[in-house]
Order: structure tokens, then sequence, then C-alpha cells
């Protein structure tokens, strides 16, 4: 199983042209030399991987570390509430029949 920071940093290769071993947790997105355009494309893209959304209001995230950080954050966030909401597969009344 992959970590969402391995997951993050896969995006950066394949999305960004960045050398993995520059993909470390301490690293700046403006060290990589993601900017705040690239920083917004990438938090689409994690959307779309992560199946997550991001608040519309900014959070300071400065290390890829913080990123991966708060993406989990959300994803159990998120994730739990879906799971929450979603009635089980036979309605409620009793085990399944076949």
């Amino acid at each position: 199983m992959t970590t969402t920071f391995e997951r993050l940093s896969a995006i950066l290769v394949k999305d960004y042209k960045l050398a993995p071993e520059a993909l470390v947790p301490e690293a700046t997105l403006e060290s990589l030399g993601i900017d705040s355009l690239a920083a917004a494309e990438l938090l689409f893209s994690a959307e779309d991987v992560f199946r997550i959304a991001f608040p519309p209001e900014p959070v300071p995230l400065p290390t890829l570390g913080d990123v991966a950080a708060y993406i989990d954050g959300l994803i159990a966030q998120q994730h739990a509430g879906e799971a929450a909401a979603r009635p089980d597969a036979h309605g409620g009344r009793g085990p399944a029949r076949p």
C-alpha cells in the first residue's frame, strides 16, 4: 500500500517532471519551483487522485510533508463522512437475504 506522500510524489514526478530524489517531506514547494499557479493545479490533481475536496479558504502548506498530512486529514474527515451517510446495502432491515 502506498502512502499519501508517495502518491503525491508520483503526481509531482509525472506532471511537473521533478526528480524523485528531490521529493522529501521537508522540501518546500518554492524550492521545487512550484509557484502559486502550479500549487493550485497540484491541488486540483490531488482532489482527483485522492477523491477529496479542498476547502475554498487557503491553508498554509509550506512543505510536501505538510501537504501530505493535510490530505491525510481531509481523507479521514471526508471519507468517514461518506461512510456514515451511506446506507447499508440492504436498507437496514436485518441480514441481507440471497
